[in-house]
């Protein structure tokens, strides 16, 4: 609950006046008005004056990857929210102040003579550091700040406390520490929306031109030419900037001359000063560029919601392993989880609007699927990482420094700085956002994984759809995380994550970071000898291809004999099917390579008309095989993330590890050509992935195998141990396709 309001000297005088406190709520992640707890704390203190806030954010917009998809989906949730305030006061909107928060939050208190700031609590690590500035620089002027938990189905900060201070490694330890929170382990219902509004200050008030001069002219202005100071408060928890350091470079098409967008060129107000919504084309991102068909907003996401919840039969026997990947159009699943991350829908909301359905189906005794394979079970495992995360902070999204990560000295490892401790305990590591190129051949391996021309359909259809689309199926994305790290290419989970981040309409930095290290064996589950085949296990979804057909079209026409090993088909089927399976899949029309003159016209022209599609990039049963043996290599050695040996680059030498002389590399740009170079270093319970037969070399067992979660319960056995059995979960079954 938050804390009683105690009235300050400048809200006691708004008390005298016969007026209610002033108050600025702060927008983040919880654009909706229905179920947001602290957006009804802040009305229950029966504000004279409110203003809805949002601070465009430079470490969002230059440090944190992002597609067109998802800028535009976040552009949608930011004017839906604005439009639902204004339909309940006229006068009323979302107020887009254009700075860093910890740059402008306080001159904008002074300036608003606030008298409360209130916010949802955000547990992500570069949110912990921004929020502990803003509430420094608030108390400072005497501000009353009030943060109220309602992005997760617990409060992540009490889940851990309740887990004995240790982070959630599984579901088995939410459920339990959920359940010392209160009588029963189950969230709070969600709060009603708000019927009215207060009116925000006029405009005369509001105006922030004399607030724009001071910043300017103590040289705090950030804009496109300066994204080295983006952090704006950032603290540990914000990667270290370089010069020119714009992670979404790469999206900003629109670039012309030296400016790649207006977005902070127009003042804190915006172009018009009306505080509006920046425009896609305000960033240099080009709204064609657009590719998605999801769109983000609060009415559209409540729409999704009861389109499910009216569907009880759907709603009741929901299990996520029986869910197809390669479904589409529409997809198996709800597709809410780009709606949760920026709360343009509840979580609590999903979880009870789900749980009515249940218990009705219960009254009319009607099969329900249980946990952690039903709905339910799928937030649940939400919660699980966000309280991981919420425990061990900023190291959660990388290797070096991470407690629960084992570590593995994959290809294309990251660059780390040291940085100050945010909690003042002196210096840690943190990842600079850059990779290391140790090994060419690993580069060109994560290129193409992410450029979807692998020579697999499978990896390559599921890529182009990420791209494409901002999304892929849950199974979908195991497929190809395992397959860039211990079943193929032997990458870093890191790398893989950035792209995620990058591409992924529903990006959530503890989900993403905890599943990455889940599917890389890092974490959560240790059973790296079961690898998803990209091949056999497709085949069980999608026997016919019709999933690579729509993503890969060049395949649209091959047998589905040929479809996910189109390399095996005859050189005359290709030709027949128009596709030639050669190459890397750099050009993919082919050009006129017959030199003879004495060919026909027809044959020439039969020839340049034909598509490519690449050949395997390596022999799958063999990169398995090296996968497993440098994975267990590790597992043997024994070696944490915050092991000192990993700290110091000690590891180099153990693993003889050469990366001396590397280029240096970021994901979503390519090569660094510029900025300053930085120094490298050169000195639980039982849980199943995948099940799946690696080309039918896997083990199919249903048996369980003994994994701690823990940092001190894995160190205690390094080793593979088999024959204990334990709580099935969601990954226990992901690979069982249900057969009816």
């Amino acid at each position: 609950m938050p804390p009683k309001f105690k009235p300050q000297k400048q809200q006691q005088q708004h008390q005298k006046d016969g007026a209610g406190p002033r108050v600025v709520y702060w927008f983040r992640t919880d654009l909706r008005l229905h179920d947001s707890p602290a957006l009804a704390h802040a009305l229950s203190l029966k504000p004279s004056r409110l203003v809805p806030l949002w601070t465009w954010d430079p470490h969002y917009v230059y440090r944190q990857r992002g597609s067109a998809n998802r800028w535009a989906f976040l552009v949608g949730c930011m004017g839906d929210v604005s439009s639902a305030l204004a339909r309940l006061n006229p006068r009323q909107k979302l107020h887009v102040v254009r700075a860093a928060p910890g740059k402008v939050i306080g001159p904008l208190l002074r300036k608003w003579k606030v008298d409360v700031l209130v916010f949802e609590r955000d547990t992500d690590a570069y949110a912990r550091t921004r929020d502990a500035e803003v509430t420094r620089v608030a108390e400072a002027l005497g501000v009353k700040v009030v943060a109220v938990s309602g992005r997760t189905l617990f409060d992540s900060d009490d889940v851990v406390e309740a887990n004995g201070g240790r982070p959630t490694m599984s579901m088995a330890q939410l459920v339990k520490a959920a359940g010392k929170l209160g009588k029963t382990a189950v969230p709070a219902r969600p709060v009603a929306a708000p019927t009215t509004l207060p009116d925000p200050l006029d405009a005369e008030d509001m105006d922030l031109s004399d607030i724009e001069r001071e910043i300017e002219g103590e040289g705090k202005r950030v804009d496109e030419e300066n994204p080295a100071v983006a952090g704006g408060g950032g603290g540990a928890a914000a990667a270290p900037a370089r010069p020119g350091g714009d992670f979404n470079a790469v999206q900003r098409t629109l670039a012309h001359g030296t400016h790649t967008h207006t977005q902070y060129r127009v003042g804190l107000m915006g172009p018009d000063r009306t505080f509006s919504v920046p425009t896609l084309q305000e960033m240099g991102i080009d709204p064609h560029d657009v590719t998605t068909p999801h769109v983000g907003g609060e009415t559209a996401g409540l729409a999704v919601l009861k389109r499910y919840i009216v569907d009880e039969e759907y709603v009741g026997t929901f299990e996520k392993p029986a869910t197809a990947p390669t479904d589409f159009e529409p997809q198996a699943t709800t597709l809410l989880s780009p709606h949760m991350h920026f709360g343009s829908v509840s979580v609590r909301k999903f979880w009870w609007d789900v749980q009515d359905v249940l218990e009705k189906r219960k009254r009319e005794k009607k099969h329900n699927s249980a946990e952690p394979v039903n709905l339910p079970g799928q937030l649940l495992f939400r919660d699980m990482y966000f309280a991981a995360q919420a425990k061990v902070g900023v190291a959660f999204g990388q290797v070096v420094g991470n407690p629960v990560a084992r570590f593995i000295p994959w290809h294309l490892q990251s660059r780390y700085a040291v940085v100050k401790s945010e909690q003042g305990e002196g210096e840690i590591q943190v990842a600079d956002g850059t990779y290391v190129v140790d090994d060419p051949q690993a580069e060109e391996y994560f290129r193409r994984w992410k450029e979807g021309r692998t020579g697999f359909p499978w990896i390559d259809a599921l890529m182009r759809q990420l791209k494409q689309e901002g999304w892929i199926h849950h199974l979908g994305r195991h497929a190809v995380a395992c397959f860039l790290t211990r079943g193929g290419c032997y990458v870093s989970w890191e790398r893989g994550a950035e792209v995620f981040e990058e591409w992924l309409i529903d990006h959530e930095p503890a989900c993403n970071a905890g599943n990455w290290m889940w599917l890389s064996c890092t974490a959560f589950f240790s059973q790296f000898y079961r690898c998803y085949s990209p091949v056999s296990f497709p085949k069980k979804w999608d026997p016919e291809g019709r999933f690579v057909r729509r993503y890969v079209p060049e395949l649209a026409l091959f047998d589905k004999k040929y479809i996910y090993e189109p390399h095996k088909a005859p050189i005359a089927d290709q030709k027949k099917w128009g596709c030639l399976v050669k190459g890397d899949g750099l050009n993919r029309k082919i050009e006129n390579e017959n030199e003879n003159e004495n060919e026909n016209a027809a044959a020439r022209q039969q020839q340049q008309q034909l598509q490519t599609y690449p050949k395997p990039m390596f022999d799958f049963n063999e990169r398995r095989q090296f996968c497993i043996d440098k994975v267990k290599e590790a597992y043997d050695v024994g070696l944490y993330g915050d092991d000192e040996k990993v700290r110091t680059g000690e590891w180099k030498k153990m693993f003889k590890f050469n990366d001396r002389g590397a280029k240096v590399k970021e994901a979503a740009n390519g090569s660094m050509e510029r900025g300053v170079k930085r120094s490298r270093d050169e000195e639980g319970e039982n849980e199943d992935d995948t099940g799946e037969n690696a080309d039918d070399n896997g083990d199919d067992s249903d048996d369980e195998h003994e994994h701690g979660h823990g940092h001190d319960t894995e160190k205690k056995s390094e080793k593979n141990k088999r024959g204990k059995r334990g709580q099935k979960t969601l990954d226990t079954m992901i690979s069982r396709k249900k057969v009816e």
